[in-house]
């Protein structure tokens, strides 16, 4: 095979991950993880994401739809859903801090709970225990109930059966026991980072590695397998050097295939859409620098509260801040370089913003 060109790896990155859309299980399954986000400006970034590849696809319809997929809410790199198959690699999880006493009695008497009462959200859970409030992670205050529950979600006792206006409402799960074999442990380790390679390729180095290190919050239990891991797969992923960077991609894959070339269609991508995810390879493929600044203070953004990403073809040059009003949508864009003036481009980036009314539209 030969070495691909900056640009050609710029085009796989686009192709490889808006395949054509298909159902919703499909495309879960086919992204391996969708990372979740509870802002709306002007959808969810799980919705954001989805609704470039699943048919059909409106604002709301993995929420409402979850409890009846093999779906689960869980933790990755970072959180967001995952295929149901994906949890045996995952489970048991071990987690890196473990409860005082106080704290595990706690968790035990709410478990105990959940498990006779079936699928309980956090409010009658605190209704029924008092447990009051806590110091989050943000450094505010948060529902001590709520915390027991989400620490029992990530240890693997409770899953999110659904959602409540949004509210993870908790079941009671247990996973099969798991091989704890170095060789079962080592292979485990080793799906997982191959996961997200598939996910999120092609990978400078530094991504590669850094992609490794966020897997010790969704597998923090095969840390030192993960290393082994990475080690390896830096000798068997297909790579090549461009510019001094070593660039890493499944070896299945030919990013230099002609079928990648780009479609003159305009997408405004999530903040954590495959695309733009990872902004040291943003940065290199697209010659400028995008932040996402919804935590920013609002004097010292540079692009906006939440700033879409506009890829045009195989180029992302701009952006664009959308609020929603009924029957009509308020975008304001922004551009890295000069905007596109010709007709084509009004023409695809229309389109787009009819797609996204249509998105945001209830059934």
């Amino acid at each position: 095979m030969r070495a691909p060109t900056l640009e050609q790896l710029r085009r796989y990155a686009v192709a490889r991950t808006l395949f054509a859309p298909t159902t919703l299980m499909q495309a879960v399954r086919r992204l391996g993880f969708v990372q979740a986000d509870p802002i709306r400006a002007p959808a969810r970034a799980q919705d954001l994401t989805l609704r470039h590849r699943v048919k059909d696809y409106r604002a709301g319809d993995l929420e409402a739809r979850y409890p009846r997929l093999a779906i689960e809410e869980d933790c990755l790199v970072n959180y967001g859903f995952v295929p149901r198959e994906h949890l045996a690699l995952l489970h048991p999880r071990q987690a890196r801090r473990a409860w005082d006493a106080a704290t595990t009695a706690k968790a035990a008497d709410v478990l105990a709970y959940v498990r006779e009462h079936g699928p309980v959200h956090p409010r009658q859970v605190e209704q029924h225990f008092a447990h009051g409030s806590v110091k989050n992670y943000w450094g505010g205050t948060g529902s001590a109930s709520t915390q027991l529950l989400d620490g029992l979600h990530y240890r693997g006792l409770l899953r999110v059966a659904r959602r409540d206006s949004g509210t993870r409402v908790y079941a009671a799960i247990e996973h099969a026991p798991a091989d704890d074999s170095p060789a079962a442990r080592a292979e485990r380790a080793a799906a997982l980072l191959q996961l997200v390679v598939r996910k999120y390729a092609p990978l400078p180095a530094a991504s590669l590695t850094y992609l490794a290190r966020l897997l010790g919050y969704g597998a923090p239990h095969l840390a030192e397998q993960t290393q082994l891991a990475l080690r390896l797969a830096r000798e068997q992923l297909a790579s090549c050097r461009i510019d001094g960077t070593t660039w890493y991609w499944p070896g299945d894959e030919n990013p230099a295939s002609r079928r990648h070339e780009p479609q003159d269609t305009v997408r405004l991508l999530a903040p954590f859409d495959p695309v733009v995810w990872d902004r040291r390879r943003f940065a290199l493929l697209w010659g400028w620098t995008y932040k996402f600044e919804a935590y920013t203070p609002a004097a010292q953004r540079q692009l906006g509260y939440y700033a879409l990403p506009l890829l045009w073809a195989d180029q992302v040059i701009g952006w664009a801040n959308i609020a929603a009003t009924p029957g009509a949508l308020q975008p304001d864009f922004g551009y890295a370089g000069k905007r596109p003036a010709d007709a084509p481009f009004r023409q695809a980036l229309d389109e787009e913003l009819d797609r996204i009314t249509q998105f945001l539209a209830s059934r």
